[in-house]
């Protein structure tokens, strides 16, 4: 009996296609949502995905402002925090989401959470330059045509209303 062995398709730097995803983030789970965008950003979601390479889409995500948070992360005693270093002794700092989310910036909850998503190296520094996150509805990405990706339809848990 004779054994067939088929090679492993590895995706070549020219061949990769991208794609434009456009999300709405009002009332969808936060964690959810970034699982999704890290996968779409990863490239995961397509057959012809090659570990190496950065085959992922490009993602826009609008209202970011109304993503929601379950259970008690708004809580400000008890609710999510975000710690970071000042490089100095003692100089841990932390903030809530909840502060972050009535801040001037208040994408940087998503961005941080797709961000942990990833992996930590030059390859998810270079997909995560594909994610972008805006406050409100509107975006500067319309030329690029990006198609509306229906997350809240996925699965009935991704949506949650306050």
């Amino acid at each position: 009996m004779m054994t067939v062995f088929h090679k492993t398709y590895s995706l070549k730097e020219a061949e990769v296609t991208k794609k434009w995803l456009l999300i709405d983030a009002k009332n969808l789970v936060l964690g959810r949502l970034a699982c999704l965008v890290a996968t779409a950003l990863r490239g995961k979601h397509k057959p012809v995905f090659t570990p190496h390479m950065d085959c992922g889409d490009n993602v826009v995500i609008i209202n970011a402002k109304q993503v929601c948070l379950t259970g008690n992360k708004l809580d400000i005693n008890k609710g999510k925090k975000y710690y970071w270093h000042t490089g100095y002794p003692g100089g841990i700092k932390d903030t809530t989401a909840s502060k972050i989310l009535n801040s001037k910036h208040p994408e940087r909850v998503v961005i941080e959470a797709v961000k942990r998503m990833l992996t930590r190296n030059k390859m998810g520094r270079k997909q995560m330059s594909n994610l972008y996150v805006y406050e409100g509805p509107e975006h500067r990405h319309t030329a690029q045509n990006p198609e509306l990706w229906d997350v809240a339809s996925l699965n009935r848990k991704n949506v949650r209303v306050n």
